[in-house]
């Protein structure tokens, strides 16, 4: 595939959403060159399902995938086992290959909504650290110190709430700036959170007689609670798997400040249009109706244009008219469960801690009739399970 090193080109990719670059003039000198980079993007398989915030990074590989660069996706198939310690409080827990790998396949499966998957380098990091002997792992490590390890913040704070680091926790950056010389990565493009991870990349490159990559720094996008990064385990989230109507009904739910982030981070709208967008959001416009604009440029991505209409249609049904879905999604049950078991059976609810905390909160429905009791267990078919505003199921 021919490479488009065309200057504007360039420059729409490398400005739009772009929180900072790593080096800037070494990377424009690359991209105008014509020559064909090879673009790494690694994630630990750790939950379900991709969300909108995974996508901000997908969105921008999808561009340099347009401009004709090899995209290579890399799955944590070994550093998702004991996962990465940013911005964590406490060690994660272990994870076994099994899962881990399961997890990555859907994934990618997932990457096909946004990148041409058939284009893109599918790679596993257990490719080779599945491979190291414990004098290959010592010897990587002895290229870093511990005082430079134990600078992050997360372990900062550590230290003074005297909680425990343990030994491994230091190595993932180590780990992570290695992928990249098995990858011979020329650039990386990367949320905000995980540039000290990836700058340690680029001294193990040099002495490995690579070029050391370049990096793209994607702001974290915040979630639909208008405070915290968008997490699945903050249940602020909004899945790229979501169907039309959920994702719809969460981001009108999204505060009004965020509206152009999302459209400048999550949208494929022309750079004119975001200009519109953003004298609308100045203006007295109803920014309601701008975030349905929102809703339905996201919803096409990942649906159809199709879809997008008709969760419009369904948001006002359920909203405007208090009525609940001309489609109910009936699902099969399992007799007996408690209201947290039957959440998460239903995928209604990702944990029983979300479980837990929706039906404090009054979020769940049964029959319009506010369950207030998670230990209920006597569900049966017919029962139509509503959780929040927008979730409905039919038990049959």
């Amino acid at each position: 595939m021919k490479v488009n090193n065309d200057k504007a080109a360039v420059e729409a990719v490398l400005t739009r959403g772009v929180q900072e670059i790593v080096v800037d003039k070494e990377l424009r000198k690359k991209l105008l060159s014509g020559k064909q980079l090879r673009v790494k993007h690694g994630v630990d398989p750790t939950s379900k399902d991709l969300t909108l915030g995974h996508a901000v990074v997908y969105e921008k590989l999808r561009q340099f995938q347009e401009l004709g660069h090899k995209i290579v996706f890399l799955v944590g198939s070994f550093t998702a086992r004991f996962g990465d310690p940013t911005d964590k409080g406490k060690a994660r827990e272990m994870r076994g290959k099994k899962e881990v790998l399961e997890m990555g396949k859907n994934y990618v499966k997932q990457l096909s909504k946004i990148l041409d998957i058939k284009k893109v380098e599918i790679r596993y990091n257990g490719e080779w650290y599945d491979k190291f002997s414990g004098e290959d792992m010592l010897k990587l490590m002895s290229k870093f110190t511990v005082a430079r390890m134990l600078e992050r913040d997360m372990f900062q704070k550590r230290i003074k709430e005297e909680k425990e680091i343990y030994y491994h926790e230091p190595v993932y950056p180590i780990l992570q700036g290695y992928d990249s010389v098995e990858l011979k990565s020329d650039l990386t493009v990367i949320g905000s959170d995980q540039k000290f991870n990836e700058l340690q990349a680029r001294p193990l490159q040099e002495e490995a007689g690579q070029e050391p990559q370049d990096i793209v720094i994607m702001p974290l996008l915040v979630g639909t609670d208008g405070t915290m990064k968008m997490s699945q385990s903050l249940g602020n989230y909004i899945g790229i798997s979501d169907s039309a109507n959920e994702m719809f009904g969460k981001l009108m739910s999204i505060p009004d400040e965020l509206i152009y982030s999302y459209f400048e981070l999550c949208t494929r709208v022309s750079e004119n249009e975001l200009a519109e967008v953003e004298q609308l959001l100045k203006s007295d416009a109803n920014p309601r109706d701008i975030k349905i604009k929102l809703a339905k440029e996201i919803i096409k991505i990942y649906h159809s244009e199709k879809d997008a209409e008709k969760a419009a249609e369904e948001f006002v049904n359920i909203f405007s008219n208090k009525q609940k879905p001309v489609d109910i999604e009936k699902k099969n049950f399992t007799k007996g469960l408690n209201t947290l078991d039957l959440l998460i059976e239903l995928e209604m609810a990702i944990s029983k801690s979300e479980g837990r905390r929706l039906v404090e909160q009054k979020g769940v429905k049964v029959n319009d009739i506010i369950v207030e009791s998670w230990d209920k267990d006597d569900y049966k078919s017919g029962d139509i399970i509503q959780v929040g505003k927008r979730k409905f199921v039919e038990l049959k």
